[in-house]
């Protein structure tokens, strides 16, 4: 009996081998060896049984001293760790705002807005006309309050952030109300007391879980003295039925009897018409801000359709006070995505080019008849290919932490075989060079067409072809 091990070919030996020639030349010699020793390692252990007792020269494989060997396993890691970490995938799961899958798509406007001033130099804060230093927070600006009728507006780099500005700039120090029925979590294992305490503000609880009244947040008000009262949006779950809230519009009312403003986070921020959506009607932006809210904090890459931000919109006293905040500069928006998201706003100037180019508008508004007639045409290919595939109606979601409850009807492609099952295929398609993520239901695979983008239908057939068997 001998040590396995030592019929391992050394480093050395192996670089120099003809089998390791053609990699050298294709990598730097250091990530060779990188992923060599990794190599090593895993023959090693493979050929132990983790004690490093010795095993017959028998039973090892009869290639364990040819270089090839090692050539194939360095060759398999130098292409997946060339593969990206972050990857384009196609959405096939129904959820339009699907955040583990990045929320939004955008619309080509800001692409095209984002590559242009991230190639080279841009004006992010610099004043062409003056020739001299300007203000990040200028260029949307202008924008943000022609939309939405604000006297004031700030951008920062997500929602939760903007939030955290807000709270530290008009309550860090004092006491904040909210509904015990607000106290969300808004995904992340974040909760708005946890962000309160983050922003140095004092959580005051009001009310119950399902019924706060306005006499609730005058009873909290003079027991705590607060600096504002925050209403939450519940926009990722539901509270039915022996229920009751204060409107938005009674607590600006007790904002202004007792001297203190009202926040009012609204999350996701719809800036269109929600029925043109086939969404129950929700107060926007405009609309909180019409009532009477001091300042109104929602997300970009949410139902607006643009990249990841955090808008802050309101009375231009606090928006000012808000930019001087130190706080501001640490969750400051980038150039890339203050691009896209003024080219986002410029389509909502006109409301019908906002619904057909804005991804999340269009995915939204997308008709029955048109998602079959996607669906039927995308199953009759792959049928061509071999591939059991048929229509079904399913329904999708908005996604997102937005109008829970709300589904929408939708068609789809179910494909794959009860004998193979779905989850292998869904494993595969995951794995392939455009990840496909889908629904795996009643054995089968299913894809939802609505959050497909039209241009990807002929991707999906072809991964669809290549990935089921017949």
């Amino acid at each position: 009996m001998s040590d396995a091990r030592r019929l391992i070919p050394s480093l050395e030996r192996l670089l120099e081998s003809d089998a390791f020639a053609d990699i050298l030349e294709a990598h730097p010699r250091g990530l060779v060896v990188q992923h060599l020793r990794t190599e090593l390692d895993r023959v090693r252990r493979e050929l132990s049984d983790g004690k490093g007792s010795v095993v017959e020269p028998g039973a090892l494989p009869r290639d364990v001293e040819d270089p090839q060997l090692y050539a194939v396993g360095v060759e398999e890691r130098l292409r997946v760790s060339a593969t990206p970490s972050l990857r384009s995938v196609i959405n096939g799961t129904g959820v339009i705002l699907h955040t583990n899958l990045g929320r939004a798509p955008l619309a080509d406007s800001a692409l095209d807005a984002m590559a242009s001033v991230a190639r080279g130099y841009a004006n992010l804060e610099y004043d062409l006309e003056a020739g001299s230093r300007g203000s990040r927070y200028d260029h949307c600006t202008d924008l943000l309050r022609e939309l939405t009728g604000a006297g004031g507006a700030l951008v920062s780099n997500n929602g939760a952030a903007a939030l955290v500005l807000a709270l530290r700039t008009m309550a860090f120090g004092r006491a904040v109300l909210v509904s015990r029925g607000e106290l969300v979590e808004i995904g992340g294992g974040f909760r708005i007391p946890e962000i309160l305490e983050s922003a140095g503000a004092t959580l005051s609880e009001v009310g119950s879980t399902n019924r706060t009244r306005l006499e609730d947040y005058r009873a909290g008000a003079a027991k705590s003295d607060p600096a504002l009262i925050l209403k939450v949006h519940r926009s990722n779950f539901r509270i039915t039925g022996f229920t009751e809230e204060a409107s938005l519009g009674e607590l600006v009312g007790l904002g202004a009897e007792l001297g203190v403003p009202v926040v009012y986070d609204l999350g996701s921020g719809l800036l269109a018409d929600p029925e043109r959506l086939g969404l129950p009607r929700e107060p926007g932006p405009a609309e909180s801000l019409a009532v009477g809210a001091d300042i109104v904090a929602f997300s970009g890459d949410k139902l607006l359709g643009g990249p990841q931000a955090g808008i802050l919109l309101g009375k231009a006293e606090w928006v000012d006070q808000m930019r001087k905040n130190p706080w501001c500069r640490a969750v400051r928006v980038d150039k890339t995505a203050l691009a896209g998201l003024e080219a986002t706003l410029q389509l909502y100037r006109d409301p019908e080019t906002a619904l057909r180019e804005i991804p999340v508008l269009a995915m939204l508004s997308a008709s029955l008849e048109v998602l079959r007639e996607r669906a039927e045409t995308m199953a009759a290919s792959i049928s061509g290919a071999g591939v059991a595939a048929e229509v079904i109606e399913v329904t999708s979601v908005v996604g997102g932490g937005t109008y829970p409850g709300v589904e929408l009807e939708s068609c789809g492609v179910r494909v794959g075989s009860r004998e193979e099952g779905a989850d292998p295929l869904a494993a595969r398609l995951r794995g392939a060079c455009v990840p496909l993520v889908g629904r795996v239901e009643d054995g089968a695979f299913w894809i939802d067409l609505r959050t497909v983008l039209p241009w990807q239908d002929t991707v999906v057939v072809d991964l669809l072809s290549r990935h089921t068997g017949p």
